[in-house]
């Protein structure tokens, strides 16, 4: 039996970077960048107008000058030409490009305008030249790298990668996943399960999961027969970048799945980890095909599984950037006394101080699947000691929010 920790660094040692694909850029929201992305110009590209006003030359102001002739109006979108009296102003919008002679925007709220000819007057004058220009290039520079590969494509993303011209992009393709459920007493979700059968809720559970992490999935059922695992296995092994199975991993006369795998090629790589819930976890991979998490099938020890390994190993196949590890504050003691890792289903808190804090939301056992709706993640308490302080900070895997 290995160490969470351990168990965790097999797992991310098989996942290698699946293959890009080029898609339009309105379509690629949610994907894993796959190329870096720099400033095809400087951002912003001109001298920017910030507020509705006037365009002058402060050098006029400096003079003592207070009223200033309307030459012309100028839009955004408009090009810009240049201020032929430097005693003069241009009225111009917001976003509108500097024109050539001015160098300083005095907004509307500041200014008093006369007509027949049009005139404005300067109530409150800037304290420096440049003022409501956003200078070229003082955001980013032509040739900068914008966005690094590896980058989840977000909204704001998205708008980086549209303002340098990318209407394609190439992102990581959704990962493919079997998600097979097992046992006698399996039913579909539709079917009216008699007293000794439960519905299919935890391949349910894994596909709803495997949507959120940008995979694609199919869900499969297997009756606990050895002879109809080790037919079915096979092509999903060859089909699918992963297998998910929940069930029959443990040491039960009908967990037949580690005999199955192993007889269809799949190499074990660990079966027990030093956790609950969730002990039973079998990990493997077929060579030239899938990964195999073979996940314990009461419905916390499955949840456990899926964020606290499969979550990761799906993110460094899609070559995304490992997020930093959150950890949260027990708001009240915890005893756990065997020498195991224990995942805590916790309800989640933002205090005003910026503390994460970790609420116990006890379930009554790795079976109780209703209880998961008060927590909103697994707080992993380590193995090297019993008592678990208020106050004391762990790592949390979340599942909600």
């Amino acid at each position: 039996m290995i160490s969470v920790a351990d168990a965790y660094r097999h797992v991310l040692a098989t996942a290698h970077p699946l293959p890009p694909e080029t898609l339009p850029l309105a379509a690629a929201v949610g994907r894993v960048l796959r190329q870096d992305l720099v400033a095809d110009r400087d951002f912003p590209p001109y001298n920017r107008v910030t507020m509705d006003g006037i365009a002058l030359n402060y050098s006029a102001l400096q003079a003592g000058q207070t009223v200033f002739p309307i030459e012309r109006t100028q839009l955004a979108g408009a090009v810009p030409t240049p201020l032929a009296n430097p005693q003069a102003a241009i009225e111009i919008m917001t976003g509108a490009a500097l024109p050539p002679g001015t160098d300083t925007i005095i907004r509307y709220e500041d200014l008093d305008f006369s007509d027949a000819p049009r005139r404005a007057t300067v109530r409150v004058a800037p304290p420096r030249a440049g003022h409501n220009v956003h200078a070229q290039g003082s955001d980013q520079l032509a040739g900068i790298r914008l966005l690094a590969a590896g980058v989840v494509l977000s909204p704001a993303e998205i708008a980086v990668a549209a303002t340098v011209g990318a209407a394609t992009v190439a992102v990581t393709r959704r990962p493919r996943v079997a998600v097979v459920s097992t046992g006698d007493e399996i039913v579909p979700v539709e079917a009216t399960p008699l007293p000794h059968q439960i519905r299919r809720s935890n391949a349910l559970m894994l596909q709803a999961a495997l949507a959120t992490d940008g995979c694609e999935s199919i869900v499969f059922h297997f009756d606990d027969d050895l002879a109809s695992l080790k037919a079915g296995l096979p092509p999903l092994l060859a089909q699918f970048d992963a297998v998910l199975l929940s069930g029959g991993v443990s040491k039960g006369q009908a967990d037949f799945l580690p005999q199955a795998l192993r007889e269809s090629d799949v190499t074990e790589i660990f079966h027990r980890v030093a956790q609950r819930p969730g002990q039973p976890f079998w990990f493997g991979q077929r060579p030239g095909g899938a990964t195999v998490f073979a996940l314990p099938g009461n419905p916390v020890a499955t949840f456990a599984g899926y964020y606290r390994y499969v979550r990761g190993w799906l993110r460094q196949v899609q070559g995304q950037l490992i997020d930093e590890q959150y950890f949260a504050q027990l708001t009240s003691p915890v005893d756990f006394k065997p020498a195991l890792s224990y995942f805590l289903a916790v309800r989640l808190e933002n205090a005003p101080d910026g503390r994460l804090l970790a609420h116990p939301t006890p379930t009554a056992g790795s079976g109780d699947l209703a209880g998961l709706l008060a927590a909103d993640g697994l707080l992993e308490l380590g193995p090297d000691q019993t008592h678990f302080a208020a106050g004391s900070a762990w790592p949390v895997w979340r599942f909600r929010g």
